[in-house]
Formats: structure tokens, C-alpha cells, sequence
């Protein structure tokens, strides 16, 4: 699963949302270090829906805009769930390899 799309099942994680909305939760969750393009945007979200782990929840018109909003489906919330245990585990290998070198696995920002 791509930083991405990972990054945007986890903002559908709490509520749905619709564009604009993903692309901050997206920034907010990742501190900054990920800043997503409408394309981009889009794209993973057609992936997701095609994949069945989102699905589109809602339609509305604000100040003239269509919003369409996103949800997780229950596919989806498994699949976030798998890769939460995948990441971590890695966290875990890395963590004890650099121990073994006597280093810190996290320093903090710079």
C-alpha cells in the first residue's frame, strides 16, 4: 500500500470527508511531510474505490461546488488495520537493528 493511499484510509478512518477535506486531514496526519495534488488525490481515490476499500458515502452542493464525500468500507478499515500491523512490525525490525548498533531508532525533528 502506498504512503498515499494509506495516509488517506486513515483520514476516511474517522469520518466521511470530501476532497479538500482528505488533502488537510492528509497534510495534518503526516505533520506536513505529505501534501497531496487534486490528481493525486483523485487517483488514489479511484484506486480505493475501485479496490472496495472506499466507497463514495455522499453528495452535496456548497457555494455552488459539488463536494462528494468518501467513506471507509469495511474492506477498507481491514485492509488499514493489516497495514498498521505491517508498518509496525518493520518499526520494530529497525528499531532492534539499530539498538544493536547503539543507536537510537527515533531522534526527534532536527
Amino acid at each position: 500500500m502506498s504512503e498515499q493511499a494509506f495516509l488517506v484510509l486513515t483520514a476516511l478512518a474517522e469520518e466521511p470527508l470530501h476532497g479538500y477535506a482528505i488533502v488537510q486531514a492528509v497534510e495534518q496526519l503526516s505533520e506536513g511531510r505529505t501534501v497531496l495534488r487534486v490528481g493525486t488525490l483523485y487517483g488514489v481515490l479511484d484506486r480505493l474505490v475501485a479496490d472496495g476499500l472506499a466507497e463514495r458515502d455522499r453528495e452535496e452542493v456548497h457555494q455552488g461546488r459539488l463536494r462528494r464525500y468518501y467513506r471507509l468500507t469495511d474492506s477498507g478499515v481491514r485492509a488499514l488495520q493489516a497495514e498498521v500491523a505491517r508498518l509496525s512490525a518493520n518499526v520494530r525490525a529497525a528499531s532492534a537493528v539499530l539498538r544493536g548498533r547503539g543507536l537510537q531508532a527515533w531522534a526527534g525533528r532536527a
